[in-house]
């Protein structure tokens, strides 16, 4: 699909989102950059596509709630016409003992994860069949496509990602032909702010190209599996051969 003069929806705008939102834009898109608490973010990468000449729009959104996600694309289709590419970036990570694990835990994992992909896919699909097609990207985690966990403490993350995995594959068979869904998997793309030098060190220590891939990695896979007219229900490991050791 040309990327050119479509619409896409990024859920998520901060250091990947935005690197995302920057390429569509580039390769011609206008976006609609989706914050929760990000405003900062989301504005500051609103300001960088307008200033490549295409239309740019910040909403904020409660994806786990379907009256939400409904509202937001009718907002965006309301700005910018109607949708074409939808980027479920938005995601929760963090690491939870299992005895501790409680249900509002749970939900927000499933929720922010998984059900939030569910929702915005379900709301676009309309507005993608009305002008022709589209393309779907969810993002699942290098350890969930890889078949199984590797680290404790992270059991509903670890349960929702293979989730998307699985609703990636419903989805393509559901929206075939004109809707394709593809899931990437990212491995250690951004060290966190406050990782220090001895675990930086572990991480590059199992990651066969012996370094973390960075933000534009992500966006250019992103632009491939939009581009392509001929890959649907797959996942990507975007990891530096992570998953291999």
């Amino acid at each position: 699909m040309e990327i050119q003069n479509k619409v896409a929806i990024i859920t998520g705008t901060r250091r990947i989102g935005r690197a995302v939102a920057q390429r569509l834009a580039e390769k011609g898109a206008d976006v609609a950059l989706v914050y929760y608490r990000s405003k900062s973010e989301a504005l500051a990468s609103v300001e960088q596509i307008r200033q490549l000449g295409k239309k740019a729009q910040a909403f904020q959104a409660d994806l786990s709630k379907r009256i939400e996600v409904r509202n937001l694309v009718e907002s965006v289709t309301h700005v910018l016409g109607g949708v074409d590419i939808l980027v479920n970036l938005a995601s929760i990570y963090r690491s939870v003992p299992f005895e501790q694990l409680s249900d509002t835990d749970w939900d927000a994992d499933l929720d922010g994860n998984l059900r939030s992909a569910f929702l915005c896919s379900q709301a676009v699909a309309p507005s993608m069949r009305s002008r022709g097609g589209g393309r779907i990207i969810n993002f699942a985690d290098w350890i969930a496509a890889s078949g199984r966990p590797r680290y404790a403490g992270y059991l509903s993350y670890y349960v929702a990602k293979k989730g998307v995995l699985g609703l990636t594959e419903a989805l393509a068979l559901e929206l075939a032909p004109h809707i394709l869904v593809n899931a990437i998997a990212p491995g250690p793309i951004l060290a966190p702010p406050d990782l220090s030098a001895e675990e930086n060190q572990e991480v590059l220590k199992a990651t066969p190209l012996g370094r973390w891939g960075g933000e534009m990695e992500i966006a250019r896979m992103v632009v491939s599996l939009v581009e392509s007219d001929f890959i649907t229900g797959e996942c990507i490991r975007v990891d530096g051969g992570r998953h291999i050791r």
